[in-house]
């Protein structure tokens, strides 16, 4: 199907509107740090439940909530304050190759941007490019994994520089810097723009862009999202990623 751009836009923008609701928190891992009200108790919230969205969206919420239940539904307290013995109670997680060894890690790394690198927010800013955070993702993994950690761990967080698309730090960006009014993204990291964001590319929002002639590279990897990225900007340079809800939306619930 080949639109005009201007149709196109259109036909995007109608979609946008229809699934950039607060309907759509219900079935969307979103809804994990929907449930805080603190700026870092919804970061953290937001990164593991990121982290794990991959699979059946059932599922991924289930175990997002489980992984709130272990952190004590304080997840930044949990994080700065815990000890070595609090630990042991996250043994137990499993989300497909995301184990509890992995989310110790995490729960320690995190400590660590916050203690030495002003929070997952900083990090981000330090490295952002004027239209682009790939290069910051790239940068944070390093960040993350400066402390001693398993070495399995680091492939649960994307280089975008080692051509991943990334999807799920995407995704997790998108959540704290795009500002919708509508009550679905949060728009609490104010020291970046929704400008410098790309859109979480995976299967449903790739096919649904190839269909649409937004996307023409097979692979869903980073090369792919350059190509996307340069196409959405095109329809809107402020805000490209509001596109998300319209390819996912049409993927996931219209069968497109």
């Amino acid at each position: 199907m080949k639109l005009k751009t201007s149709e196109l836009k259109n036909f995007l923008d109608e979609k946008v509107n229809l699934y950039n609701n607060p309907k759509f928190i219900e079935s969307d891992p979103i809804q994990i740090p929907h449930q805080f009200s603190k700026k870092e108790d919804i970061e953290i919230a937001a990164f593991l439940a990121a982290t794990i969205a991959w699979g059946n969206r059932k599922s991924i919420i289930k175990n997002a909530n489980r992984m709130m239940e272990l952190l004590d539904h304080s997840p930044f307290e949990f994080i700065m304050q815990h000890q070595a013995s609090d630990l042991e109670k996250l043994s137990s997680f499993v989300h497909r190759t995301f184990n509890g060894n992995d989310f110790m890690q995490f729960v320690e790394s995190l400590q660590h941007l916050y203690k030495n690198h002003n929070g997952l927010e900083a990090v981000f800013f330090k490295y952002a490019e004027k239209d682009s955070l790939q290069k910051s993702i790239h940068e944070f993994k390093k960040v993350f994994f400066e402390i001693p950690h398993l070495e399995r761990t680091q492939k649960h967080v994307s280089d975008p520089l080692k051509n991943s698309a990334a999807k799920r730090i995407n995704m997790f960006l998108r959540w704290m810097i795009r500002n919708d009014n509508n009550g679905v993204d949060f728009g609490i990291w104010k020291s970046l723009s929704p400008a410098q964001l790309s859109c979480p590319l995976d299967v449903h929002s790739g096919n649904v862009a190839r269909k649409l002639g937004l996307l023409n590279r097979k692979q869903n990897d980073g090369k792919a999202l350059a190509e996307l990225d340069k196409a959405l900007r095109k329809l809107d340079p402020t805000d490209p990623v509001k596109y998300d809800f319209a390819l996912f939306g049409l993927g996931v619930f219209e069968d497109f």
